[in-house]
């Protein structure tokens, strides 16, 4: 499924991702890149700007709202998405559980 478009002068970037994981990268509806990862990836490429080839650079992963995307053109950010604190959500929660789970041994014996 079409995760976003970025049109970056006469440039259409599309990030496709699907449910198993495969990320594909489209440029002017050509593929660039394809990897297959669960937790997001890096894919580099080139692009046209004003008629010089620039280094293009997406990374895809996950955040707390779902999957985001980081966007570099020549090692400067265009699109930057917020950084996660989904690990620290899942440490809190993981400490409580296993916090109830101790609590129920204890009172159990």
């Amino acid at each position: 499924m079409k995760f976003s478009t970025v049109q970056l002068d006469d440039n259409k970037i599309e990030i496709f991702n699907s449910y198993l994981g495969k990320e594909t990268i489209k440029l002017n509806g050509v593929i660039v890149s394809e990897k297959n990862s669960i937790s997001g990836g890096t894919h580099t490429f080139k692009i046209l700007k004003n008629g010089k080839e620039a280094d293009c650079k997406i990374i895809l992963g996950y955040g707390s709202n779902g999957v985001v995307m980081d966007l570099f053109v020549d090692n400067v950010a265009v699109i930057q998405s917020p950084k996660s604190s989904f690990i620290i959500i899942f440490i809190i929660v993981g400490f409580i559980i296993g916090i109830a789970i101790v609590q129920m041994l204890y009172h159990n014996y």
